[in-house]
């Protein structure tokens, strides 16, 4: 059914309960997004896709369009509430943009150059987090896990329908956990949509790390706001 939504200020129609993320780019309004993929379930765990919504702070993934919403994305204000939770993210990690194998092909490095973020306004945590390596093809660095749950509710086993990825723990004591045996019979295609399907350089797929130069990477071509509106991502 055909409504009509009002976004930034303009009437946009669009289809009841399309997702707002979707809606918005498809009218050009880029929302930041983290741990949404369009046409996978929601997740709604980074929040950096925070929007106003009938006047109330809500994560744009979760919302379904409905008639007669009002939303705001271009403010000021929730402009820079988007950029504060880009920095926890980075505070909260050990991120090393330039030695990092995902420099380049990065959503958060990528987020993060969108909303002008140069240096956070929180302190450092410099948490440690142990690396895991076990798995025959997978690399686990622990140190950029921003828990965004794409891989714990995405990849499974193609057999047995089992999870692959888990977090355990909480706060300052969660991690990413992999079922080595189950990690070990995937797939050469399985192991890489692991490792793209991660936004950041925590699953890695052994063997393969700075295969593409400077200048040809992911979002060198194209920046993320690009993608996003363009619907390649």
């Amino acid at each position: 059914m055909s409504i009509q939504i009002t976004l930034d200020g303009r009437p946009v129609s669009t289809q009841a309960g399309a997702n707002l993320v979707d809606v918005a780019a498809e009218h050009g309004v880029y929302i930041p997004t983290l741990c949404y993929l369009k046409g996978k379930p929601c997740l709604g765990t980074c929040r950096i896709c925070s929007v106003s919504v009938n006047g109330r702070i809500a994560a744009a993934c979760t919302v379904s369009v409905s008639d007669g919403m009002i939303v705001a994305v271009d403010e000021p204000a929730l402009a820079d509430m988007r950029k504060a939770l880009i920095e926890m993210l980075f505070i909260e990690g050990n991120h090393n943009c330039p030695s990092c194998e995902k420099s380049g092909r990065c959503d958060l490095q990528a987020v993060g150059y969108d909303v002008g973020m140069l240096v956070p306004r929180f302190p450092y945590r410099f948490t440690p987090h142990q690396r895991e390596v076990g798995a025959e093809r997978i690399w686990l660095e622990r140190d950029r896990c921003i828990f965004c749950q794409r891989c714990v509710d995405y990849i499974h086993d193609q057999h047995s329908g089992q999870k692959i990825f888990t977090i355990k723990g909480r706060g300052s004591n969660a991690r990413i956990e992999i079922d080595k045996t189950l990690a070990d019979q995937m797939s050469a295609e399985q192991v890489r949509e692991a490792a793209e399907l991660c936004p950041v350089g925590c699953i890695i797929e052994k063997g393969v790390g700075f295969n593409r130069p400077i200048g040809e990477r992911k979002f060198e071509i194209k920046s993320v706001r690009q993608r996003a509106l363009e619907d390649d991502v």
